[in-house]
């Protein structure tokens, strides 16, 4: 099968390389997937190059989240049969025609999902679920200012704190791209970051957004200060701008904030309880059809280059899909 390798770790993703491997064997407790797509992840870009805090053993193939079809059973395996379609995560990783994964793992697909909105919907939506609801307790009426929303993870946050019933500030350096979030998504408000941004959220909330949303770091947390309300709770998610801030201590006592940091899924390891309950609670909004995740583009594997810079690049709105069937 063709597989998207990683084989050393390397800036520019030279240590990858696209390659013809053995199509790998289900285990005991294990099925064989047909890929039909896998989510592009920021993660998944540091990994390349040995920058993220989960480092598989060289070489590996990448590729965290995906989408297909059981293609093969493993001794045990009850729960699937050949030709469900499921989502999940790999032992083998999703950028590659055929993934083995532990079958107690994976999902069955939404009905209403494609298999590109289903690959990158779960750590998203999980991340925003555990944002909102577990860490910020997030309220209906509450001003929401939600930063990169155009991003896969901003623009979950935007999608669950409209349907939690929050007001929502939709943040991003793109006029183009705040369009296409407010006339697909309907936040109450967009703001461009570009230039600064304090005055105008504090202008639309009448004094702070209650729960700040911040994927991105950098100036845009160093401005997240000045514009949060009294009581608020500024969500440090994660540094897409590269640069890791800091806060002086005489700011939160001021306004009396609380500066909060989420990882979901550590968050679900050290509550396995509330973890699988998270879950479920986003998987459920999903076979609803509450939720509407955006995939921008779908790319074939010989484009994983591309797909990866559109993201690297930030040229998308929603989610970067690789289609190894196509």
């Amino acid at each position: 099968m063709r597989a998207l390798v990683v084989e050393r770790l390397a800036a520019d993703y030279a240590g990858c390389a696209l390659k013809t491997v053995p199509t790998p064997e289900p285990g005991p407790g294990e099925v064989r997937l047909k890929v039909r797509a896998a989510a592009v992840n920021f993660p998944d870009l540091l990994q390349t190059r040995g920058e993220h805090q989960h480092k598989p053993d060289l070489p590996f193939i990448s590729g965290g989240e995906l989408s297909g079809e059981v293609e093969a059973l493993g001794a045990g395996v009850a729960r699937w049969k050949v030709s469900d379609a499921v989502v999940g995560g790999a032992r083998i990783g999703g950028f590659c025609e055929y993934a083995v994964a532990d079958a107690e793992r994976l999902r069955a697909k939404p009905a209403g999902l494609t298999f590109g909105q289903a690959a990158g919907y779960a750590t998203a939506y999980l991340t925003a679920y555990v944002s909102l609801v577990r860490r910020a307790e997030l309220q209906a009426g509450e001003w929401l200012l939600v930063h990169g929303a155009s991003g896969g993870v901003g623009l979950a946050a935007v999608d669950l704190g409209r349907l939690f019933g929050a007001k929502v500030i939709a943040a991003s350096a793109s006029d183009a791209k705040l369009k296409i979030v407010q006339e697909e998504y309907g936040p109450d408000a967009a703001v461009n970051v570009s230039g600064g941004f304090r005055e105008k959220v504090k202008a639309i909330t009448g004094g702070g957004a209650d729960v700040i949303y911040d994927p991105v770091g950098g100036d845009v947390f160093d401005e997240s200060v000045r514009c949060i309300a009294f009581g608020g709770r500024l969500l440090v998610v994660g540094f897409a701008s590269g640069r890791i801030p800091t806060v002086a201590a005489n700011m939160p006592l001021i306004k009396g904030f609380s500066v909060i940091g989420v990882r979901a899924g550590e968050y679900g390891r050290r509550n396995p309880e509330k973890g699988r309950e998270n879950l479920e609670a986003i998987w459920k909004l999903a076979d609803e059809g509450k939720v509407k995740p955006r995939v921008d583009r779908e790319l074939p594997l010989s484009q994983w280059r591309d797909a990866f810079d559109s993201l690297a690049d930030r040229r998308v709105v929603g989610k970067t899909i690789i289609r190894p069937d196509i």
